[in-house]
Formats: C-alpha cells, structure tokens, sequence
C-alpha cells in the first residue's frame, strides 16, 4: 500500500495522468510545447478534446491511442474563448501548415475547419455554432511525416462582412492562401491563437 501511495504521489507531482486500470504500469505524460511553437499560443484560446481537456499548446500523447483517436474517432473540439465580445462575430481557422511534412511545406495550408459569423456569446461556452465554409477535418499526419502542427486562429469578423470562398478554394483543402484569404475579408490579426501538435498514430 506504501509503494501505490508513493507512486500515485509521484503521478501527481510529475503532472502526468494516472495509470488506467487495465494498465497498471503505465504512465501517460502530457508534454507542454516550449521554444517557437509556444509562442504561436496567444489570448487563452481553449481547445477541448474528449478526455484530453485542453490540447493547446501541447503535444497530443501516444498512451492510450490518443493519437489514433483524434485522427480517426473524435469529432470537432469544443472550443472556447472566455474574453469574447458577446456583441461580437468571430472566425475560426483550423490549418496544418506542415503538409506534406514541416520540412518540406509545400502545400501549405490544410484547411481542416473554417467557421465564420460564430456569436461571442457562444465562444465564451465553447460551442462553435455559425456558418460552416470547410467542415472539420480530424488531424491524420501522414506516415513518417513527423510532427505536424495543428493551428487554430481566432479572427474578429468585421461588422457586416460576408465571407466566402472562392470556387477554386472549395474544391481543394490543400495549398489554401490564408493569408491572401485574411487581407481579403479585412481580418486583422488573430485575437487569440494555439496549436497542438500530433503525428501518425504508428510512428
């Protein structure tokens, strides 16, 4: 009994999760991302995942299929943003910019979500409700691609805007102009920004 309460003791002050039942002796830890990839996470932007909690700003753990259960059962993250203007509309971005690998990124970006006119008041809740441009996609990295970086951008819309894509946009996720896409439409700067990176499940 001394040796489960020093192990559970030292779970706890090593932040990691607790071993499952049916897996006694292993221990699930959750890494913080440090260095350029953390600065990419601004504003308190929350990304919440089915027993995961909040991925931002971290890298997705390998322990108990977590990697393979983002990208082939979980549906979108709720994704919540307490400072938002509850008399304001806002737009989110989901893209890998790391396709085929971050290496050599030369389709950036992948758009795997795009939700604009998405009420304030819902951000403070983390449900994203409003006008859906690209459907989410579930992070799937390629096979030895490394490390992918899974980024979500939180836009302001300007009052009165309506925002589309173009036909050759919806055809293709892949290569997408962000950038081009965000001086067109007046977005400005993110109000908040994180990102969660993840790889092929078997790597």
């Amino acid at each position: 009994m001394k040796l489960l309460g020093a192990l559970l003791l030292a779970t706890l002050l090593t932040g990691a999760a607790a071993p499952w039942p049916d897996e006694p002796s292993r221990t699930c830890f959750f890494q913080m991302l440090s260095g350029v990839d953390s600065l990419f996470c601004r504003g308190d932007l929350e990304v919440i995942y089915p027993e995961l909690g909040d991925v931002g700003c971290s890298y997705i753990p390998k322990c108990h299929q977590y990697r393979q259960r983002i990208s082939r059962e979980w549906g979108s993250p709720r994704v919540r943003y307490p400072q938002a203007d509850k008399n304001k509309k806002y737009v989110l971005m989901l893209v890998d910019p790391d396709v085929p690998s971050r290496a050599n990124p030369k389709n950036r970006f992948w758009r795997h979500w795009l939700v604009t006119d998405i009420p304030g008041a819902n951000l403070r809740t983390g449900d994203v409700k409003g006008h859906v441009l690209t459907d989410y996609v579930r992070p799937t990295p390629p096979p030895l691609s490394g490390y992918h970086r899974y980024q979500l951008l939180l836009h302001e819309q300007p009052a009165h805007e309506a925002i589309t894509l173009s036909p050759e946009e919806r055809v293709s996720l892949g290569s997408w102009a962000m950038e081009s896409f965000v001086k067109q439409f007046r977005l400005g700067s993110p109000v908040a920004s994180t990102q969660f990176l993840t790889k092929y499940h078997q790597d």
